[in-house]
């Protein structure tokens, strides 16, 4: 039986996680994970004694924000979380003789998506060039938690883009109100990575059972158009949508526009990506379609 420390009590990635092992436990008729769930809000959790796991799952952090509208010192909050936190978790985890830790980073190290009408794709040659501070947290804890990695601890970097699910947050919860509310949408082409939760999940267990180290890049094993996921949770959702280019010359204007319009624009109908050869065997791990899992989000 493996066992995993997740870190962060209420993450919804970590709950997400606790729930799949349950689900997959009772699949299988025996118990294969345990997981354990500590809060790091109090400086009690350092009393926690993290021998005995074979992981320990770091998804303690603060989410992306507004950045434009961040005080000095909630910047230096985000790098206390997301960096020196982690840091500190791993090097207990590491002297207590945990062989491997887990950390949540994200695309956001590769910085924004490209505009509308342009392509961003990243390789293995891609370098990490974060554009706030957002992204910087986390590609600071990166460089600091694979110093930590040797023989007997191992340390996976987890970059993953855009991770949704049922009772998610964030950006889904936009689309899905779009798709609530309008009779039309644009009809317009992009390309986003994306992540269905259990996908992650499945992804998450594999590397448990393996042990294994290094810089990872999950994802779906389709690639996303914004049009076409509104329309798919749209459908899930018994709602009538139809899909137009008659509005794209009115999006284009307002991807050009400056301030609030041109910024929503760009970051509904930009494209980021990876390049599938990075995310190993989607097919181990993938195991719902994009139309398989909106429909089981909207469920």
């Amino acid at each position: 039986m493996k066992k995993i420390l997740i870190t962060g009590q209420k993450s919804y990635i970590g709950n997400s996680l606790e729930r799949y092992l349950f689900d997959y436990n009772a699949a299988q008729g025996r118990e294969l994970y345990r997981t354990d769930k500590i809060s790091q809000r109090r400086e009690t959790w350092e009393e926690e004694d993290f021998s005995g796991y074979d992981a320990v799952f770091d998804v303690t952090g603060i989410a992306h924000a507004d950045t434009g509208k961040v005080s000095e010192k909630q910047k230096s909050e985000y790098y206390r979380v997301n960096c020196d936190l982690a840091v500190h978790t791993a090097e207990k985890a590491k002297a207590q003789g945990v062989p491997l830790f887990l950390y949540m980073s994200s695309i956001i190290v590769y910085g924004d998506s490209a505009p509308m009408g342009e392509e961003k794709i990243i390789t293995e040659k891609t370098q990490p060039a974060p554009v706030n501070f957002y992204g910087d947290s986390k590609w600071q804890a990166e460089r600091h938690l694979l110093r930590l990695q040797d023989e007997n601890f191992k340390v996976a970097i987890l970059r993953p883009p855009f991770i949704y699910g049922r009772n998610c947050k964030g950006n889904y919860r936009q689309l899905a109100a779009l798709a609530e509310k309008l009779s039309v949408f644009p009809d317009i082409q992009n390309r986003r990575s994306m992540l269905y939760v259990e996908n992650l999940c499945e992804f998450v267990r594999l590397l448990v059972e393996r042990g294994e180290g290094g810089v990872f890049f999950p994802q779906n094993a389709q690639y996303s158009v914004t049009s076409r996921m509104v329309l798919e949770i749209a459908q899930a959702r018994g709602k009538d949508l139809r899909l137009t280019k008659a509005l794209n010359p009115l999006v284009r204007l307002c991807a050009k526009l400056p301030g609030k319009p041109g910024r929503l624009a760009n970051k509904a109908f930009g494209s980021l990506s990876y390049d599938q050869s990075m995310s190993g065997n989607l097919e181990e791990y993938c195991l719902y379609s994009l139309e398989d899992s909106i429909r089981r989000t909207e469920r």
